[in-house]
Parts: structure tokens; C-alpha cells; sequence
């Protein structure tokens, strides 16, 4: 059974906000942090079952405006700038660093991003032991020219609620739901499969993040990137959005991860879909092989107590 924690935290443009932080535990002092992606919440029950086997402490957050934190007024997964993020990790990781000496933050695609930034923040701290980052956002998959598009973004407009006229497409969500062609069950209000509206100051807050990353980040932790090996652009479902990453471009991903630090392992998944967890099983189970390998010569080196 998981626990749940509401952090309270101050108001912000919108009004009030508060974060969810849930959790599992087998009494470590160990533990791993989950951070999810954008229009998605914790629902990985597999991913935390891996980490409870090895003998670490499951926590996840729900952040501001999504999932178990989303609240009546707000506007679904809208910030202005990432930073927004830094109060409900830090609180996170006060509470967890109470009962735990080695906490790891595990992040995917936007918290992915988010996370970077943030430990780069806290560097020196000693608050953080590794980041294990599955397909992190560290760049826009789209045409250069998009590229630059976003990056004007510097009026009012992006400073507002407004939604984007992007197309909707349902190929991701189609590729991972069981009612569609997946085998994952979640919660649709909350991960839809047509995903968030992208507004503009999202967008806009977004490009800040990946042109600081892309100037080179200092993150003092040792730093695990995951990703597929494909990327594969498609408007509607198809059988090969299930053995490829349809959200971003992996070569992105790994030409942009040893700016986050130096100390960085990039690997990439055969067949993994943009969350590498939840891959068909064979890449799934690499994905594992992958982390434990990862976390046991960096994350715990010399530690007897290994998982």
C-alpha cells in the first residue's frame, strides 16, 4: 500500500498549489525519488516494485498541476518557468532525507529536464546521490525552424494560459493504454491519451531550461541517461510506435547528455519507447538490467548493502 503526503506550498499565479508525494517502503535508508514527464502522473507500480525488491524506498511526486496534485483551478501542467518545480523537490527531498542517507532521483522526459536543473541548483548540497533519467526532455523534436519559433516566444503571449494551435494526436497514448493497443492501465482524466494543450508560456519556459542545459550544466552526482535507440515520427498509431520513442528524437537525447555534467552514462534501449518502463518486455527488462548495473558501480559503490 502506498502513503500519501500533501505538500502545501505557496501560491503562485493561479492560486493555491499544492504537490503529492506518495511512497512505499521496506524500512532502507535507501531510497530512489520518482519525477514524472509532462501530461502523466505516477502510476509505474512495476518501477516501484523493482526498486522495493532491491531493498530501497519508493517515493514519487505528483507535481504541481498534475495527477494527484491537480486542483480545480489550475490549468493542467502550466508553469512559467521550470524553477517552479525546485519548492516541491526540495520538500520531497527534506522529507525523504529525514529516514534515508542515499537518495537517487529517478526522472522522466520533462521532469527528466526538470531535474537536471534542479540538482545543478543544489550542487555541493550533498542532497542528492545520482539521477537516473528515462528519455529526459533535453531538446524539441521538431524542425529546426519550429525550433526557432519557440525560442521567440518573448512577448506577453508567453507569459499567458493560452494554448497553442498544435495538433492533438492520440499515437502515443494509443500505443501504451490497454483499451487501445498497449498493456499499461492508468487513469485517462489524468493521463489522456491526446495528452495536455501546449501553451505558450509552457513552451517558452521549456527552451529557457534546454538552452541553460545546452550551455552546460555542472551536476557534481553521477548521472544515468536511458533511451531508445529510435525515434520515429508518426501522426497515428502504428505497430512500430511500440519498439521506437514517437514523443522525441534519442539522438538528441544522447548528443545532449554530457552537457548535464561529467559524469554522465548514456545507454540506449533497443526497441524502448519514449518512458523506457514501459517497453514491451524484453527492452523493459535491459532498461533494469541497466539501472541496477548503473546504480551498483556508481550509486552504491563500496556500499555492502547493495541491492
Amino acid at each position: 500500500m502506498y502513503e500519501s503526503t500533501v505538500l502545501q506550498l505557496p501560491p503562485d499565479y493561479e492560486g493555491e498549489v499544492v504537490a503529492t508525494l506518495v511512497s512505499r517502503r521496506v524500512g532502507s535508508s535507501r531510497a530512489v525519488l520518482y519525477l514524472h514527464g509532462f501530461t502523466d502522473y505516477f502510476f509505474q507500480d512495476h518501477l516501484a516494485e523493482h526498486y522495493l525488491d532491491r531493498g530501497i524506498d519508493f517515493y514519487a511526486l505528483d507535481l504541481r498541476k498534475y495527477g494527484r496534485s491537480l486542483l480545480p483551478h489550475q490549468t493542467r501542467g502550466l508553469v512559467r518557468s521550470i524553477t517552479e518545480y525546485f519548492p516541491e523537490i526540495d520538500a520531497a527531498v527534506r522529507v525523504i532525507r529525514e529516514d534515508h542517507d542515499s537518495v537517487t532521483i529517478n526522472a522522466h522526459s520533462t521532469g527528466g529536464l526538470v531535474a537536471a536543473l534542479w540538482a545543478d541548483r543544489v550542487r555541493g548540497k550533498g542532497l542528492v546521490d545520482g539521477l537516473a533519467l528515462n528519455s529526459p526532455f533535453l531538446d524539441l523534436n521538431v524542425p529546426a525552424p519550429m525550433r526557432l519559433a519557440a525560442d521567440l516566444l518573448k512577448t506577453p503571449l508567453s507569459y499567458t494560459a493560452r494554448a497553442l494551435p498544435v495538433g492533438i494526436s492520440t499515437a502515443y497514448g494509443d500505443s501504451l493504454h490497454r483499451s487501445r493497443h498497449g498493456e499499461w492501465e492508468y487513469d485517462l482524466e489524468l493521463k489522456p491519451l491526446g495528452g495536455f494543450s501546449v501553451h505558450a508560456a509552457w513552451l517558452a519556459a521549456i527552451r529557457r531550461a534546454q538552452r541553460r542545459l545546452h550551455a552546460g550544466l555542472s551536476v557534481d552526482v553521477p548521472v544515468l541517461v536511458l533511451a531508445s535507440t529510435k525515434g520515429l515520427r508518426v501522426k497515428d498509431f502504428v505497430p512500430e510506435a511500440q519498439s521506437a520513442d514517437i514523443v522525441l528524437d534519442p539522438r538528441q537525447i544522447a548528443r545532449w547528455a554530457t552537457a548535464i555534467g561529467p559524469h554522465v552514462t548514456c545507454v540506449r534501449i533497443a526497441d524502448a519507447v519514449h518512458d523506457v518502463v514501459l517497453s514491451a518486455e524484453p527492452a523493459r527488462k535491459q532498461a533494469f538490467t541497466e539501472l541496477d548495473r548503473w546504480m551498483n558501480a556508481f550509486v552504491y559503490q563500496g556500499n555492502e548493502n547493495r541491492p
